[in-house]
């Protein structure tokens, strides 16, 4: 099904081509996905790790229009700012989808996911006489096509005919240069907000992670950017189960005290020096984000100020509290390949380990823009971090 695209950047992230190609290969296309600018806003914080936003404003009633990428160098965060706004636009459900979608009860359909493994918020659901809207999916294990409720793919999603499963949500949306590269990341992140919701469920207590014993340069650049500005940093190893390794960072600003810049980052790989990388960067992007103050979903920031800085600390003492366990990032293994089919096949592996082998994905790429673009979908994973009236059997 794969082809063996081989990993040729092994910069901040892994990608099968270099951040100046994605960027000259992709730019004349964003006036087609509705991007009217791609600016940079990393001047706008003193800790100096670029971020970028891409401003869309033809995004769906319901979705967000400003779109943040991050880096440890500034092609790196403009070229992650330009595929967000492509995963966005293409996850979109638009004039032509509608042909792709049937109306069905699930115990009447052949060969389709039950939602109720999707985790779903409240019981009103039916399996014999609930009627929803599905689309095709690609099985990972076997290659065959299987039904799995509209809602699990498109964002926003608003039904036509049929009930609303859940809120929709971004979860296991990705794009790349190759379908391949982001099926693998699609995964991640569907690993990464399971790893994330347990941990903010439970809230047991996970170790802290040292980057002392690394000689990855650009980690230890990213540190020393957060040290100058005197803003502190922890990362802290979320893995779960799932054997692939989840690095969460939090950092706090001594310096301004101001609540809303309590941020966090999370980063989902099988290397996990780019695990930490993805986190440590997401930091940068949450502290700018809120400080630009331009997107849309930043409406927790004024909740936080108004709870003040000693008290959101307090509340999320889970995060910033000091850690039972220290380890270093030199002890954690690297199960990253050569080949994004290997790393698929590799996350696939440890997934069906711990008893989840139904890996489904729908191929959301546009043709008039052919950039990948898919959305992964993992049923029995939670994603508690993002919907937190969707609680499955793991939080229990």
């Amino acid at each position: 099904m794969f082809q063996d695209v081989p990993i040729k950047y092994f910069g901040c992230t892994h990608r099968s081509i270099s951040p100046e190609k994605t960027i000259k290969n992709v730019e004349g296309k964003l006036k087609t996905a509705g991007v009217t600018r791609i600016a940079e806003i990393t001047h706008l914080d003193r800790v100096g790790i670029p971020v970028y936003s891409a401003i869309r404003p033809s995004a769906a009633e319901g979705a967000v229009s400003i779109y943040a990428g991050k880096g440890a160098t500034k092609t790196q965060a403009k070229a992650s700012a330009m595929m967000e706004s492509f995963e966005r636009y293409s996850a979109e459900f638009q004039g032509t989808d509608g042909d792709n979608i049937i109306s069905g009860v699930f115990n009447e359909m052949e060969s389709s996911i039950n939602p109720k493994s999707l985790i779903l918020p409240y019981s009103t659901f039916d399996p014999e006489t609930s009627e929803i809207e599905w689309v095709k999916a690609t099985y990972l294990k076997d290659e065959k096509e299987y039904f799995v409720p509209a809602n699990s793919v498109y964002h926003p999603f608003n039904p036509t005919n049929g009930v609303d499963l859940f809120k929709s949500n971004t979860n296991g949306l990705a794009s790349g240069n190759r379908l391949e590269e982001a099926v693998f990341h699609g995964m991640m992140e569907v690993i990464e907000r399971d790893a994330w919701s347990i941990f903010e469920a439970k809230h047991k207590s996970k170790p802290e992670v040292s980057c002392e014993g690394t000689e990855n340069q650009i980690i230890k650049d990213i540190l020393s950017k957060f040290d100058d500005a005197k803003i502190n940093v922890k990362l802290v190893d979320l893995t779960a189960d799932v054997e692939v390794t989840t690095m969460a960072a939090v950092s706090d600003d001594p310096v301004l005290k101001d609540p809303a810049l309590l941020t966090l980052g999370v980063g989902t790989h099988l290397d996990p020096e780019i695990a930490a990388i993805r986190a440590l960067t997401e930091v940068a992007q949450s502290r700018a984000t809120q400080i630009h103050g331009t997107r849309e979903d930043t409406v927790r920031a004024v909740f936080m100020r108004k709870a003040g800085y000693e008290r959101m600390k307090r509340i999320n003492k889970h995060w910033f509290g000091e850690s039972e366990k220290k380890i270093d990032i030199s002890e954690i293994k690297n199960r990253s390949g050569k080949s994004f089919k290997e790393d698929i096949g590799t996350s696939f592996k440890l997934l069906e380990k711990c008893g989840f082998d139904d890996v489904l994905y729908v191929d959301l790429t546009r043709p008039e823009i052919q950039i990948p673009v898919v959305r992964v979908i993992i049923p029995g994973l939670e994603v508690y971090s993002l919907d937190a009236d969707r609680v499955g059997n793991r939080l229990v």
